[in-house]
């Protein structure tokens, strides 16, 4: 069964930083393409960054410059790397990967 499981959410001041980690079971991580997605209150989920087998990333528009999404095969994580935290930066932010979901954990980050 896989499992991925979201950490790192909190509260944070705008302009801040914070990590979440994704950890994940039951699959062959290093074969996968993972990604983070977030949504907000009242609006659809959205890409957030994705890293493929290689390394090779990709991301929102919104977060370029801002986020970094990495992974740790050793360890069958990947994590993304928040700084400069606006308030729009606000959401449930949810791990992807094998076609499965994780639980999500909360970002919100005050003006």
């Amino acid at each position: 069964q896989v499992q991925l499981v979201e950490s790192g959410g909190d509260f944070v001041q705008a302009g801040g930083s914070l990590r979440l980690s994704c950890s994940t079971s039951g699959l062959i991580f290093i074969r996968n393409v993972m990604g983070w997605y977030r949504q907000a209150p009242g609006k659809q989920r959205d890409l957030v960054a994705t890293i493929t087998r290689g390394g090779g990333t990709n991301y929102a528009d919104s977060v370029k410059g801002r986020f970094t999404i990495s992974r740790d095969n050793a360890k069958n994580t990947v994590y993304l790397q928040m700084n400069s935290l606006k308030p729009e930066d606000t959401a449930v932010y949810y791990c992807y990967g094998n076609r499965v979901w994780g639980q999500g954990t909360l970002v919100t980050v005050s003006s």
